[in-house]
């Protein structure tokens, strides 16, 4: 039995991975030092520029011009500028353990240049976080996937590496927004486990720039609270060797990419297509059968430029995940073990499930999409852009499980428990759980948009047409059975719904908004977005309005202020109308008419520092959310429950802190910390003696930390090392509490809303890739060797608990956890 201390555990990993960020060693690293003067006077020039070309990795010279910039061994172009002065370039060599010396004269010049030299291209602005696509290849996953690598962003939320779900700053699972070249895609519907999600529908390989927006988004992402993923697929290149492949083979997945042009260049094309079969990664944990996922994913990406400005893309999607297990048994040792019984005596206990035979778990997941856009500049100044698209998924869902679990006492004292040895039986029951579920959703869009500058504004309206239908069909029964004091069974029905229903409807959305570049005479300083927002839902026949502004002010070349205020309206879709059917009510019945949209007004306002000497960003933002009209739920693991009422309303807080900057040249690190607050209150007629006054919200993770680190081999720069990791501390929920008692066994009821927490999420994950550059291979192909240790420190992390009765009655808590330490390795080429 391990017993781990989150705090110190955190501490150790950044610990480590701050000296990974580090040089390797003394002998790996030298310095380049000297001393900056102007020629005309040949006084130094305090605050110039020294990069390392083509980074942000570098320093800034001090108030009597001298400069020292530690560098791995190896040769360098050095970046030399300053305000009035012209850039100049000068190649260095440094070597192991010594200092090399350049002093370097700047003539002046006539060109204006800022007084210091940020080479960045990320979009500032409130709420605005990106990552490229190298550092999501980068990033050490059990697959690569987008969505799981927004997880080291600022305000994320997350505990559970299975899933791709994810909430942002106290937003739940289905509050975010996600779009592919501008078109919106979904995330599953209905999920009950994140085995069974498979892979998210951005590719990593054909993104050219990911985009999260965190709060405070533009008014075109309408119809949710909490955020919107922007990902933008890259462009074949033109000219002769236009051609592009890139592909990988790994222990849990592989992938092909290829994209080419044509046509001088009008026409080009990319297509990708990725497969998982990530079994060694769900058979690590303590659920043992066989696990047979089978994850397959197909994407093309086809533009052709008819003349200057006018231009007809479509982009097509075809996934197909399936999850398979026949379950054979569980064994969860659980409790805790003392190190001194006469203190505190130890109280460890285990859980054993004997599944009956021709037990099996089918889930499946098939999506299409495909969207077509035509575009088109008329004038310079005016652009605009008409598309079509249609989303399709069917989802199904496959349940035949019954078992016997036994609760044990378990002797500390015992050689081996895991085979049985120290074990007191102490209760027992059977379930079991029976489902064949289907839900079809399809999605058909229309829209425009029309963009028109003018001096220093560019202003953009559009519209949207969407018409929605949904056809489910639920047969599921769970089933817990124990012996009554006369020895007979007692069956006590947990669950129970056997219904189909179609719900079709529209919703309509208009925008308009404003891009002011206020200062004429300093273009760029400050910048004033204002727009509005109209969406209309027929199901409810309701239409809100969402006024919403934002600024970025440059106060200097090296402080940035933003901020942003509006109003997010977010209209009921079919999850969150059909609520929780009662056992006996059909689903239709369960559809509230009257449901109106979740409204939140949102305020975020923070600022960048930039930090010339060390060539790092320092960034905060504080925001605040207010929201009404709320409609409550509950998780159970990655499936959400919503109440289908708007019973309360809701509030959120928060700040968000990060540090970025390469430790080395070229590669990009940083750290982020998260405090957020998130609590709901019900409305009078909602209220009982369980949930009274504010309580938590199932997403109130109040710390979270995250933190990424790329580095090199100072001796052999073809060696790269990636470290990745995730801390929150422990989410809400809602414990039972004794009910009826029925024989020996007694109903659990739900107790004090979200009154109990769960333990911290803590992982660490750990990459190392060797690169062999073209040279080596003779040809124009790359290849790449990486080997990743997930989970390195084993952490044990729990995502849900399920409660077993023992033989007083009394529900004991079974925690179910995620994946233990597990080791991959891939191997990609691209050329």
């Amino acid at each position: 039995m391990r017993v781990f201390r989150p705090v110190a555990s955190l501490l150790l990993a950044i610990a480590i991975a701050a000296m990974a960020g580090a040089p390797a060693s003394a002998q790996e690293w030298g310095a380049v030092s000297g001393t900056v003067t102007a020629s005309d006077s040949g006084f130094p020039i305090p605050g110039t520029t020294v990069l390392v070309a083509g980074t942000n990795f570098g320093t800034a010279t001090s108030t009597e011009g001298d400069y020292t910039l530690r560098l791995p061994i190896g040769q360098y172009v050095l970046r030399f500028s300053s305000v009035g002065f012209e850039t100049r370039f000068d190649s260095v060599t440094v070597r192991s353990g010594r200092t090399t010396y350049l002093d370097r004269v700047l003539s002046p010049s006539t060109t204006e240049l800022d007084a210091i030299t940020v080479e960045s291209t990320r979009e500032v602005g409130a709420g605005v976080f990106g990552i490229s696509p190298e550092q999501v290849r980068n990033m050490p996953t059990p697959m690569p996937d987008a969505l799981r690598a927004l997880r080291v962003l600022p305000g994320v939320v997350t505990n559970n590496e299975l899933s791709n779900q994810f909430s942002v700053r106290g937003g739940g699972f289905n509050e975010n927004l996600f779009f592919v070249n501008g078109f919106e895609i979904f995330l599953p519907f209905r999920p009950r486990t994140g085995e069974q999600e498979g892979l998210s529908l951005i590719n990593p390989e054909m993104v050219e720039s990911l985009t999260l927006y965190s709060g405070g988004f533009p008014v075109r992402y309408g119809g949710k609270l909490a955020s919107a993923v922007d990902a933008r697929y890259r462009r074949p290149n033109t000219g002769q060797d236009s051609l592009m492949v890139a592909g990988h083979v790994s222990m849990l997945d592989a992938g092909l990419t290829a994209s080419n042009s044509a046509l001088d260049g009008r026409l080009g094309w990319m297509v990708g297509v990725r497969k998982a079969q990530a079994r060694r990664f769900f058979e690590t944990q303590e659920l043992e059968g066989e696990y047979r996922p089978d994850y397959t994913d197909a994407q093309a990406w086809l533009g052709y430029r008819f003349s200057p400005g006018v231009e007809l893309e479509w982009i097509g999607m075809l996934a197909e995940n399936e999850f398979r297990l026949d379950p054979n048994g569980r064994k969860t040792f659980f409790g805790t073990l003392s190190q001194n019984e006469l203190l505190a005596p130890s109280n460890l206990q285990s859980l054993w499930i004997r599944f009956d035979a021709d037990n099996e778990e089918i889930d499946a997941y098939q999506t299409l999409f495909s969207g077509l856009r035509l575009s088109a500049r008329l004038t310079p100044s005016f652009r605009m852009e008409h598309d079509v698209s249609l989303y399709d998924t069917e989802e199904t869902e496959f349940l035949d499980l019954s078992g016997t679990a036994i609760l044990y006492q378990v002797d500390p004292g015992a050689e081996n428990p895991d085979e049985g040895d120290g074990l007191f039986p102490t209760g027992s029951s059977r379930q079991e759980d029976a489902a064949d579920n289907q839900i079809d959703v399809r999605t058909a869009t229309a829209s425009g948009r029309y963009l028109f500058t003018s001096g220093r504004h560019a202003f953009e309206t559009g519209w949207s047409m969407r018409s929605l239908r949904f056809e489910d069909r639920l047969s599921e029964k769970s089933v817990v059975a124990g012996r009554a004091t006369n020895g007979e069974t007692v069956r006590i029905v947990a669950d129970s719904l056997n219904d189909a229903a179609t719900l079709s409807t529209r919703q309509i959305s208009f925008h308009a908004d404003d891009v002011w570049d206020v200062l004429s005479d300093e273009p760029g300083r400050l910048t004033i977005t204002a727009g509005v927002r109209v969406d209309g839902f027929a199901f409810t026949d309701e239409w809100t309005v969402s006024p919403r502004a934002s600024f970025t002010f440059k106060a200097n070349p090296i402080t940035t202020w933003f901020g942003s205020v509006g109003l997010y309206h977010q209209a009921p879709t079919y999850r969150e109308l059909r609520g929780k059917p009662e056992i006996g009510e059909s689903i239709l019945g369960a559809l509230n008419t009257d449901l109106l949209s979740q409204r939140s007004l949102q305020v975020v306002l923070g600022g960048e520092y930039f930090i010339p000497s060390r060539r790092f960003f320092f960034r905060t933002e504080a925001w605040y959310k207010d929201i009404d009209n709320l409609i409550s739920y509950d998780i159970e693991n990655v499936r959400v429950l919503y109440s289908g009422e708007n019973d309360g309303s809701g509030q959120g807080y928060g700040l968000d802190l990060q540090l970025r900057g390469e430790l080395v040249p070229g590669m990009e690190s940083w750290l982020n910390y998260s405090y957020l607050r998130a609590r709901e209150q019900f409305d009078t007629a909602y209220q009982t003696d369980r949930n009274q006054g504010w309580v938590s919200r199932p997403t109130d993770q109040r710390h979270t930390v995250s933190l990424f680190v790329q580095d090199y081999i100072p001796s052999d720069p073809t060696w790269r090392l990636h470290l990745r990791t995730l801390y929150g501390s422990g989410l809400p929920y809602t414990p039972p509490v004794p009910g009826e008692q029925l024989g020996n066994v007694v109903e659990q009821i739900p107790g004090d809303r979200h009154s109990a927490r769960y333990t911290r999420f803590f992982r660490f994950d750990v990459g190392a890739t060797k690169e062999i550059p073209p040279e080596r291979t003779g040809s124009r192909m790359r290849l790449e060797l990486t080997a990743e240790i997930l989970n390195l420190f084993d952490m044990i992390n729990t995502v849900s608990y399920s409660w077993v009765p023992d033989a007083a009655g009394i529900w004991q808590r079974i925690p179910t956890r995620l994946t233990p330490r597990t080791i991959n390795v891939r191997l990609t080429a691209r050329f």
